[in-house]
């Protein structure tokens, strides 16, 4: 049996015969200092997150899993970089923590399939590599997300108990996700499940980067197709598109709002809950997928077993059975933010309720 130093030193080797080309690459920013092996001390854990497109992964996902790595490995450095909504920008990322001899690279994805070569690049060189929030092609050694189709299903449940008799054959605009991330087919899988035979789907347009510029073209575009009195229902991937898309139906003097679903649970959606510009946000633990993701990446790293830790396989497009993590998503109203969002610790009433809105938390049920 090989010892854990001169696994590191093969693996180091195989590493450079594999990216010799990408030495020059830039390389990753604060926390790769060190070479990673047996003169750093303890192991690398590469984290590579997508974009700051959404508030969760600067703010939560990564110093959510840095500390739980720092709770499971004292001893390991966390290497992070965020990729900007740039994949040729994250694969030079993932091919600097290959080459440095990172111990196990966690990585959210930001295009699954230009992130192929790395992960294959990272297999050669005997580096685990665990797909965190989406799945990207290769072959990887663990997955953590949630049950995507779950969450469209319950985004597509509460469009059309909030649509009322509207929901027999009305008028829906679905604001679908990024088209280079996995998880946004699987939302729509999840919705038209539960839309498809109850409502007449007007428009359905994709949402580059969740971003919600694009989301405010999309839904001015869908206003000047169906009019402002045309649409029953929005059908929103996430909390950044429906932001845009409230905008352009203000901007558009659309009133009432129609119902309008979201996801990920951002402070100002869970505001715009209590005002009742959003219908619904879909609650994701950031606390429960960061803990299962640097415990399964701690493991790995040090060649341990995840049977533990998995609670089932998933097949990806190039392998299958991936063991993987997948957690339950949670749909929040106005009507239960305080037994789900306040309850878990991800926001304080004060937090929630700005002087402007404490009228309105009131009557949601919410006191400072």
């Amino acid at each position: 049996m090989r010892t854990q130093g001169s696994a590191r030193r093969a693996r180091k080797w195989r590493a450079l015969a594999v990216v010799v080309p990408l030495l020059m690459a830039v390389s990753l920013a604060a926390g790769c200092g060190g070479d990673g092996g047996e003169g750093g001390g303890g192991m690398t854990v590469g984290l590579l997150l997508p974009s700051r497109a959404l508030p969760r992964w600067e703010g939560a996902d990564k110093p959510m899993i840095e500390k739980k790595v720092k709770e499971l490995c004292p001893d390991c450095t966390l290497a992070y970089a965020n990729a900007q909504n740039n994949a040729e920008s994250q694969r030079q990322q993932m091919n600097s923590l290959i080459t440095k001899g990172a111990g196990v690279i966690i990585l959210d994805a930001a295009d699954p399939k230009t992130l192929r070569s790395s992960v294959q690049a990272a297999r050669q060189a005997d580096i685990p590599v665990v797909a965190y929030d989406r799945l990207v092609e290769g072959p990887i050694s663990g997955y953590v997300s949630f049950d995507n189709v779950q969450v469209g299903r319950l985004q597509g449940e509460a469009l059309l108990q909030a649509m009322g008799d509207k929901a027999d054959g009305g008028r829906v605009v679905m604001l679908n996700g990024d088209p280079a991330s996995p998880n946004a087919a699987q939302y729509e899988e999840g919705a038209r499940a539960v839309l498809d035979d109850k409502v007449r789907i007007e428009r359905s347009y994709q949402t580059p980067g969740y971003r919600s510029e694009n989301g405010y073209t999309n839904m001015s575009a869908a206003i000047a197709a169906l009019g402002p009195n045309g649409i029953d229902g929005v059908l929103s991937a996430s909390d950044g598109i429906t932001t845009g898309a409230v905008q352009a139906l203000k901007s558009s003097r659309v009133s009432p709002l129609p119902p309008i679903t979201g996801q990920d649970a951002d402070l100002d959606a869970v505001r715009r809950l209590i005002t009742g510009e959003q219908t619904m946000t879909v609650y994701k633990s950031f606390q429960k997928q960061t803990d299962a993701a640097a415990a399964m990446a701690v493991a790995l790293g040090r060649g341990n077993d995840i049977d533990a830790i998995v609670t089932t396989t998933i097949d990806s497009r190039t392998h299958d059975d991936i063991p993987a993590v997948l957690l339950t998503p949670i749909a929040v109203t106005a009507g239960n933010i305080e037994q789900t969002l306040v309850k878990d610790g991800m926001y304080t009433v004060n937090q929630i309720c700005t002087p402007e809105l404490r009228s309105a938390c009131a009557r949601a049920g919410l006191t400072p």
